[in-house]
């Protein structure tokens, strides 16, 4: 019988191309990984890998079993969450991963929740941007992960996942409540204006400079950082304007001016499972409790809106 372990890692061959990829991703020596690859290719009496060049690649056989065992993964974790669901509760552990907005205003709500409900399901939860998340979660690091949509950006399903809808979350401006720009009812007001934004590249970061660009403005980036709680530092001290989600706006904007944007913008939130684990209790108990912390988030019905 094939060694569903070895199935496993050739799988991630696959899916990540490199030994080395493989072995960086599962914390083993590239060496151990090919043995155990090499063994598997004894067992099955077929040439699975073929040398290119300095690279392993797969031969045609070798993709054809790589997907069946793709198949046979999720398929056995369908059947343990079949087998979980007829046991009833959520319990064991469920390992999380999101970045980190929603660490602040929603992890502690659903935690609460779960703690009350399901008392015998514990979570661990790991600060992760998306990109890596997703990497975490198809390498079965992470069982469900929360990620984030932009306005013009990529929206892409990751191939074996399960997705579901968490919330919409407005993009709002904050503005020092003194100062040169503390006054400021135009967009097009801020062309000189020092701005916080997330690092280049990143999503949050290639939004809001796509967003002010296309406004005509090309900002001024005085402070590259991810952390949206230091943004609104920086603009509480009068030292630069930001972006910042509704999702931390209710609890931590203090001392800020908080107005909507010209158009509105909203990101979208999501949680992410692989397929085969979409109807485990826990994942189950542990997305009710995030839609019913979301539920708990204050309106922001009362905010002035920003003319372009």
């Amino acid at each position: 019988m094939l060694n569903l372990h070895r199935l496993f890692l050739l799988h991630e061959l696959r899916r990540l191309q490199t030994m080395t990829a493989v072995a960086n991703a599962h914390s083993m020596s590239a060496s151990a990984v090919s043995q155990q690859l090499a063994q598997l290719e004894r067992e099955t009496k077929v040439s699975l890998f073929a040398q290119v060049g300095r690279r392993v690649v797969l031969t045609d056989a070798g993709v054809q079993l790589a997907r069946r065992a793709e198949e046979m993964l999720g398929l056995l974790e369908t059947a343990e969450a079949e087998l979980a669901l007829a046991q009833g509760e959520a319990s064991g552990l469920l390992r999380v991963a999101s970045f980190q907005t929603p660490m602040i205003a929603l992890a502690p709500a659903a935690v609460s929740v779960l703690a009350e409900r399901s008392p015998d399901l514990q979570v661990e939860m790991a600060q992760q941007e998306v990109d890596h998340a997703y990497e975490g979660l198809l390498a079965h690091d992470y069982d469900v992960i929360l990620g984030e949509d932009y306005p013009g950006g990529e929206h892409r399903v990751r191939r074996g996942t399960d997705r579901e809808a968490l919330l919409r979350d407005p993009l709002l401006l904050v503005l020092p409540r003194s100062g040169p720009w503390a006054e400021v009812s135009t967009l097009s007001a801020l062309a000189d204006a020092p701005w916080a934004l997330d690092p280049y590249g990143s999503r949050t970061g290639t939004w809001a400079r796509t967003y002010l660009r296309q406004a005509g403005i090309e900002p001024h980036v005085r402070f590259a950082t991810p952390d949206p709680l230091l943004q609104v530092h920086l603009v509480r001290t009068g030292h630069a304007v930001a972006f910042v989600p509704g999702l931390i706006a209710s609890e931590h904007l203090g001392g800020t001016r908080v107005l909507r944007l010209p158009g509105q913008p909203r990101r979208s939130l999501y949680t992410a499972a692989r397929a085969g684990a979409a109807r485990h209790p826990s994942l189950l108990a542990f997305r009710a409790a995030l839609l019913e912390a979301a539920g708990t988030l204050t309106a922001l019905e009362d905010l002035d809106s920003l003319d372009a």
